[in-house]
């Protein structure tokens, strides 16, 4: 297991930054890895992204030094969704099947996890965001039939999209882990926008069914002064609670969205309108 230390950024110290140093600081540039299990652990509301991907090999998740902790769950939460072949998560004896795009939530408390492919040609992979957590929640399989689905936008503005809500409280209880996932309909290519911030937490992104020689151009900072990351497919990017968190592709494509702070309100946003950016 491949772990790495992500710590947080003060605005005022962000504007400042170049190309290298903003995709040095939110990027994860590669979140599978063939046979292995990488996160990144980062000091924005200690969330912890990143990625496992059995292929030849059934792979055990362990604690890390960074968690201080008898196993990695001892205090934790955890969501995973699956961006690739039928794959099997076994939790404490109990075995998760996941197809493509079905999620998983693991409380707190779960000690023993792995993660296994159904077939090495098309292996799992098994996306996962983890939180710190207060209460001990059962774990629960959830599948785009049990998903909340909202479809917002309009083609005239280049944001029609349908965004499932898979680990939401109105699906499955959790401490303050959230996550879900936004499908951009042909045709369309921006998302979160109007854009927003919510000082009450922080998110991660994670972009896939990007094209092959496509990319999205992935805004972030303070609403009056942004910056912007390329990035492509199965990359995702941390969002700091006081950065706007908006793409817009070259073509259409799907991301999931994780987030975590002080509270459950998945309305929680302060939203800011187009022509106000800067």
């Amino acid at each position: 297991m491949r772990t790495e230390e992500r710590y947080a950024a003060h605005p005022q110290d962000f504007k400042s930054y170049n190309t290298q140093k903003i995709r040095d600081e939110f990027l994860i540039e590669q979140v599978f890895v063939k046979d292995e299990i990488s996160l990144v652990y980062s000091l924005y509301d200690r969330y912890i992204v990143g990625g496992a991907q059995p292929v030849d090999q059934k792979l055990q998740l362990e604690t890390f030094n960074s968690l201080k902790a008898e196993y990695f769950l001892e205090r934790r939460e955890m969501g995973i969704i699956n961006v690739g072949g039928k794959g099997t998560i076994t939790a404490d004896g109990t075995a998760y099947e996941l197809g493509y795009k079905e999620a998983l939530y693991l409380g707190k408390g779960t000690k023993e996890v792995s993660f296994e492919s159904a077939d090495s040609n098309e292996p799992a992979k098994f996306y996962i965001n983890s939180a710190p957590a207060h209460q001990q929640y059962p774990s629960k399989r959830i599948t785009l039939a049990e998903a909340e689905i909202v479809d917002l936008g309009d083609l005239k503005t280049s944001n029609a999209r349908r965004i499932c809500k898979l680990i939401v409280n109105s699906v499955v209880q959790t401490c303050q882990l959230q996550m879900g996932m936004t499908e951009l309909k042909e045709g369309s290519v921006w998302n979160t926008m109007p854009a927003h911030t919510h000082n009450r937490r922080m998110e991660a992104y994670f972009y896939f069914e990007v094209p092959e020689n496509q990319a999205v151009c992935h805004f972030m900072g303070e609403t009056d002064e942004t910056r912007h990351i390329w990035m492509t497919n199965d990359q995702a990017v941390l969002s700091p609670s006081w950065s706007i968190h908006s793409g817009a592709g070259t073509s259409n494509y799907t991301f999931i969205w994780g987030m975590a702070g002080e509270n459950l309100d998945y309305g929680d946003m302060d939203t800011v309108q187009p022509d106000k950016l800067r």
